[in-house]
Parts: structure tokens; sequence; C-alpha cells
């Protein structure tokens, strides 16, 4: 790794940024400060809503934008790059080379040759983790940062009775965005979604260890289409999914994919529904696969059973209807799949399984 005391030509810094806050302007202040130009890349661009995730990258980019704008230095605005990263959950490797192929297109594109990068972060929070990641660019660690946390914003935010920060807390282009935010349909989505979570995990809070939840997916592939339901109910209520659920007691995985697969959608050929027996010849069982990021569901420890279908080619695809936890369920195209329409992960559970590239 180049000496991270080498004079940079470009600083690249990466964070969700759900919301802005003052930690991530003092950090954008210390790298305007450090080195001429500075790409602010914007994690998890390509996801759905969620508590977690309750703003869209440009949502985010017009926050960064109008802080820099504000005066985050005197030239901020001229020398701020900010680009999208997209997740690619269960594929380290490919994230890191859209995070590379993101930043090489942004300096070039700024008439920037052969620089010098380096990742600005700090060791002792999240942001080490990117440090090491990178050795081909420098580093450069900030130790002035203010210790704040966004999780702890956005659950003072996602109330009924929102608790709005305050500008110790947040910059004035922040607080402006969510007072906005608030009035529209997508801010009640967020807090309904929310407060299923905290429920659901309120629950389960007598147990006396972590619950550990064991759940199935059903990847339905033919003739170029996947079977997605929409969901009926939260969490997720109203985004894509591929059918699936929990794992009944007493039940093996394969057999609770193919429950699963018939109650929400109710697969039919000319005969009639298909029976598990059939559905279940169509299983390639060498691409079952299991999906286990720890952080893939806001449930808690939620991991998932993937099982490839694949159902014989023919002009009159097989009949399906929504039903049971699903609104509704039908055929999409594989290459006309975007990622922000789905459920948890399951964006990449389809790209793992199938190999198909979601916008």
């Amino acid at each position: 790794m180049r000496d991270q005391r080498a004079p940079f030509d470009a600083l690249v810094f990466i964070g969700r940024f759900q919301p802005l806050h003052n930690g991530h302007v003092a950090v954008m202040r210390e790298a305007l400060a450090a080195a001429p130009r500075l790409v602010v890349l914007v994690g998890s661009a390509n996801v759905a809503r969620s508590p977690r995730n309750p703003f869209t990258y440009d949502e985010r980019k017009a926050m960064i934008e109008a802080c820099a704008a504000d005066g985050l230095s005197g030239d901020a605005a001229g020398r701020l790059i900010v680009r999208p990263l997209a997740d690619v959950a269960y594929n380290d490797q490919a994230w890191l080379a859209e995070a590379q192929r993101q930043v090489t297109r942004a300096l070039r594109e700024a008439g920037v040759e052969a620089p010098r990068i380096g990742l600005i972060g700090h060791a002792k929070d999240g942001t080490g983790y990117y440090l090491k990641l990178f050795p081909e660019w420098g580093s450069l660690d900030v130790v002035s940062r203010p210790m704040l946390n966004a999780t702890d914003l956005r659950l003072d935010y996602l109330r009924p009775a929102a608790r709005m920060p305050s500008e110790h807390l947040c910059p004035p282009a922040t607080i402006d965005f969510l007072a906005r935010f608030m009035q529209g349909e997508a801010f009640r989505w967020l807090v309904e979604e929310a407060q299923f979570y905290a429920d659901y995990k309120a629950r389960w809070g007598a147990t006396p260890y972590p619950v550990f939840i064991n759940c199935v997916d059903a990847v339905v592939v033919q003739s170029g289409h996947i079977l997605l339901v929409e969901r009926a109910h939260r969490p997720g209520k109203g985004l894509l999914a591929l059918p699936g659920g929990h794992v009944d007691p007493g039940e093996r995985f394969r057999d609770a994919a193919i429950r699963e697969l018939k109650e929400e959608t109710r697969i039919s050929d000319g005969r009639g529904e298909i029976p598990p027996g059939m559905l279940g010849s169509f299983v390639v069982d060498d691409k079952t696969r299991l999906f286990d990021d720890p952080h893939r569901s806001e449930r808690g420890r939620v991991v998932t059973q993937a099982f490839l279908f694949e159902l014989p080619a023919r002009k009159q695809l097989f009949t399906v209807r929504g039903d049971d936890d699903a609104s509704s369920a039908r055929w999409h195209e594989l290459g006309s799949l975007r990622a922000d329409a789905f459920f948890e992960d399951h964006a990449a559970i389809i790209r793992e399984m199938t190999g198909a590239t979601l916008e």
C-alpha cells in the first residue's frame, strides 16, 4: 500500500449516508483539505427502500451536493464528485471491481490522469473495514470525526411521532430534506415497516439466546422468465420477491420450498395445479444454495435455502396466480429486472442462482 502520508490527487469516501450527518461532513471537509478531489461513493445505491436504507441514491446524492453548495469548503462544489455504488451481496470481488470502476471513470471524466488515490475513513469504526480492501490505494485515517450513528438517527426519525435531528447532528440540507420527506407516502410506508420490525423483535425478546430463523425460496425459471410474487403483507409489503417462506417444524427444506411455491403461486399446467412430486422433479439439486449474509434481513438472523426450479421450455408459460402471502404472482423477463424493486436480498439471490444481470 502506498505511504498514507504521501499527497493524494484524489480521496475516496465510501458510505451509505442514511442519512447524511455531521460526522460524514467532517470526513468530507478533511478530505477536501487534504486533496484536490473527493469522490464520494454512495453505497447500497441499488436497493429498495427499507428502514435500514430509507433513501434512494438520488436523494442521498442531493443531500451531499446541497451540503457542498452550502459551504462544505470554499470551492467544494467544483471538487466533489458523487457516484453510486451498488450492493453486490455474496460477491465481494464484484463489489470491489465496481468501486474501482466508478472511481476510475469519475476521475477520468474530471481529467485526472494517473491519479494518486487514497481512501479516507476512520479505522476505529465501520469504515475501517474498507481501508484494508484496496491495496492499490493509499489511506488516510480521520481521527477527529464526530462519532455519530446514522442508525440512531433513523430510529428516531422513522417513528409515528418522528424526532427530527438538530443542526448539531445533521447539516441544514439534510434536515430540510427530512422535513419534506415526512409529508410523503414513502415516509408513512417506512414508519409502518419500522414498527413491524420493532414488534417482531419484541415478541422474541424473552428468549435466552438470539433467534435463528430458517426460510426457503424458490427460484423458478422457464423460457427466459422468472416467477415472482408481490408481497401482500409486511415486511416488504408491495415489493417483488421470490416465492418462499418459513420452514415448518418437522419439514425438510426441499419440501418447504415446494409447498411455498404451490401456496403462493398455484402454479398450473393444462391439467391443473402441478403436484408436489412433479415440481420436485424440476429442482436442479446441484444448484441449491444457502444465503446467510448476517444482515440480509431486518427481522434478525434469517437464513434462506434457495432452490432452482428449471421448468421445461415452452411457448405458453405455466399459469400462475397470487395466493396466501402473495398479492399477485406473474412471470417476468429475466432481462428486465431492477434490483431496487426487490425485498431484502432477493435480487442478489436471483443473480447468483441464474447469472442474470439486474439493473
